[in-house]
């Protein structure tokens, strides 16, 4: 019976860090915006990480993708001096559990460019596991094959400003509900800009901003929060009736399971 009972633990365990599936349940209204944002339910988006120089500047958001791994934006600039900060929900409260954990190593993809922003996308190594608990879990990876269709309701998270002539960035984790757009539609405010590796959504009265770059775009599939964007780029001044723009995650799925599968 006792290893009955285990299993089933261990199965219960299974769930509760398992991908995707927050511990603790967002809470989403639909109208939200990360301008003119709304605050998301602390710790229910447990992939969530702050990237935060050594004065504790937040300067990039990234997501779990393992115990051991953070997937950011390339554009971010990341380098090993640089911490990451897991379980945070409040940048102003020194009174949550957070995890500080440094980076062993950063893993650019060596076909982003800066002049076209492709294949935005850097992997970091942590230099100690992140300890999983209710706050702190990974995020799920696509398939290289998923498809995620326009119109799709996803969500994006992070601290980046609420609007874009702000003088700082807010200290709660800010949430917004976004659909996807086609790039053909993408393309009527970008123009060539928008390539194969990139992944558009909002112009919905919703924004990405400065200060969320690198951090996540998430939709479901199966049930279980996907990662499908690396928020990159859009409009200098977060404008909510033009498409963010974020590093399509599927079309990096390749060079991400070479990293993973090498380190």
């Amino acid at each position: 019976m006792a290893s009955l009972w285990l299993l089933s633990f261990f199965a219960l365990l299974g769930t509760a860090f398992g991908c995707g599936v927050p511990a603790i349940h967002p809470v989403l209204s639909g109208l939200s915006r990360i301008v003119n944002g709304e605050d998301a339910i602390p710790g229910s988006w447990p992939w969530q990480v702050s990237l935060q120089d050594k004065t504790g500047f937040h300067f990039c958001g990234g997501s779990l993708i393992s115990e051991n791994w953070v997937v950011t934006a390339a554009h971010c600039g990341v380098k090993t001096t640089d911490l990451v900060v897991a379980g945070e929900f409040d940048q102003g409260s020194n009174k949550e559990n957070i995890q500080v954990i440094k980076i062993a190593k950063v893993f650019k993809n060596p076909k982003f460019s800066l002049l076209t922003v492709r294949n935005d996308i850097t992997l970091l190594k942590l230099a100690t596991p992140a300890r999983f608990s209710q706050t702190v879990s990974a995020v799920c990876l696509p398939d290289a094959n998923d498809n995620f269709p326009a119109g799709t309701q996803c969500v994006t998270t992070g601290w980046g400003k609420t609007k874009y002539n702000a003088n700082k960035t807010p200290d709660k984790l800010q949430q917004a509900v976004l659909p996807l757009v086609s790039t053909a539609d993408c393309k009527k405010s970008w123009g060539s800009k928008i390539t194969d590796v990139m992944i558009c959504a909002g112009a919905s009265g919703v924004s990405s901003c400065m200060g969320d770059s690198g951090g996540p775009l998430v939709c479901q599939k199966n049930g279980a929060w996907t990662l499908v964007g690396i928020v990159s780029w859009g409009s200098g001044t977060c404008s909510t009736s033009t498409p963010a723009v974020y590093a399509r995650v599927t079309a990096l799925m390749p060079w991400v399971q070479e990293i993973l599968a090498a380190n």
